[in-house]
């Protein structure tokens, strides 16, 4: 017989627990504190087994017929009724144990060791501050591109529109991730790409190429005395710029130079991966003139046991500052107009327009490669094509007026 209403409400407690039935395997248990549990007694691979459905009134009669229902089709299906439970309840925990802060952080913790800590330090501050808060505690796969929208334009709102942009690619890195471990099925920021405001690329000042010639020869007379046209400064700066200017590598990887990265007899310098950008060892073919300039300076600095190149004039254990360069500048009278990192798109500008190949000049600069096959290559990636245009760059910056 089935049960009623009136029936489960004036159920009482007694000393011990008792079940009224309300048929096919569903019953209400009465405990003797009085509390009342739905139970459902069924037989699965030949054992008879039980399901608890939930406590009275919060699960109404009518909820528990419900359930009866629905496991009743499980069995049908040969499904285990209680055992569905566990691997749904299974599911749902490993479901919010992968939401977006926790992959972000395996994600960055996984990475950092090829940033350096500031850099590291940043890109976490600024996901806890600005996207963490929106969707971290949030289910990877659960997340719809509107609402990773929201966050974003919320720093756009800021007026921070170059930073919307990186935390953009940022996201975008993280939810590769997630979709390389199996814990997302697809990555939800290309649904933004041209959501967000653009932004204008802001270029480092430099030279153009009918500006060069007159810099040029101002930097030849950088260590002369200013009564004889110079500029009052040192001539291993001067030699240093040269380089720099040569080989259009990073100020920092110039001022960083060691001289055991100084290959005279293969005329190289191998750049460790610690001290580049993208953290890959970077070749630079040098041409004669660089290896003249680089002699020139190993006769003054070759025996410094900090073993730079360009050791500080204060602190020889120590490089030169970053401020070396641009004080230089300064005293040639080129300050805003350009700066040390400048000469690499002055570089790049002419080599471009002298027909070099693109490829040859963004491996030269040692630029991120964005396809993942072709930055699968070793540093030595167009060598040969390399030495042949650092070389025509060299003779170049000579007939501009270059004195090495």
């Amino acid at each position: 017989m089935k049960l009623t209403h009136i029936q489960i409400k004036n159920a009482k407690p007694k000393e011990k627990m008792y079940r009224l039935s309300d048929g096919d395997g569903l019953s209400l248990e009465i405990q003797p504190n009085g509390a009342k549990y739905w139970r459902m007694a069924y037989t699965y691979n030949n054992k008879r087994r039980q399901i608890a459905f939930g406590k009275y009134p919060i699960i109404s009669l009518q909820d528990a017929r419900e359930l009866r229902l629905e496991t009743k089709k499980k069995l049908v299906k040969n499904i285990d009724p209680v055992e569905d439970r566990r691997q749904a309840k299974l599911e749902r925990e490993m479901k919010y144990e992968n939401n977006f802060e926790a992959i972000a952080r395996e994600w960055h913790e996984n990475k950092k060791h090829t940033w350096q800590p500031k850099h590291a330090d940043n890109i976490l501050k600024r996901l806890s501050v600005h996207i963490f808060p929106v969707i971290g505690a949030k289910p990877i796969t659960d997340i719809k591109p509107p609402e990773l929208l929201h966050a974003l334009r919320a720093i756009e709102s800021a007026g921070k529109h170059e930073m919307a942009h990186r935390m953009l690619q940022t996201t975008s890195q993280i939810f590769r991730y997630a979709v390389a471990t199996g814990k997302a099925d697809f990555d939800i920021t290309p649904s933004l790409k041209g959501a967000l405001k653009p932004t204008q690329s802001k270029h480092h000042p430099h030279l153009k190429e009918e500006e060069l010639p007159a810099f040029l020869r101002k930097l030849n007379n950088y260590d002369l005395d200013k009564d004889d046209g110079g500029c009052n400064g040192n001539p291993i700066t001067k030699w240093g710029f040269q380089l720099m200017i040569m080989t259009f590598v990073r100020t920092g990887e110039m001022r960083g130079a060691k001289w055991d990265e100084i290959d005279f007899d293969k005329a190289q310098w191998r750049i460790p991966e610690e001290r580049m950008k993208m953290k890959e060892q970077h070749v630079v073919p040098l041409s004669k003139q660089a290896v003249t300039l680089f002699k020139k300076i190993y006769e003054v600095t070759g025996d410094c046991y900090s073993g730079y190149v360009l050791p500080s004039f204060q602190n020889p254990r120590k490089s030169i500052s970053e401020n070396t360069f641009l004080r230089a500048i300064f005293l040639m009278g080129y300050k805003g107009k350009t700066v040390g990192h400048g000469f690499r798109a002055t570089a790049s500008t002419i080599l471009n327009e002298n027909g070099f190949r693109p490829d040859i000049i963004e491996r030269q600069l040692a630029h991120c490669e964005p396809n993942q096959v072709r930055a699968a290559y070793n540093h030595a990636q167009y060598l040969p094509e390399r030495v042949e245009m650092m070389q025509w760059w060299a003779n170049y910056l000579e007939r501009s007026g270059m004195e090495i």
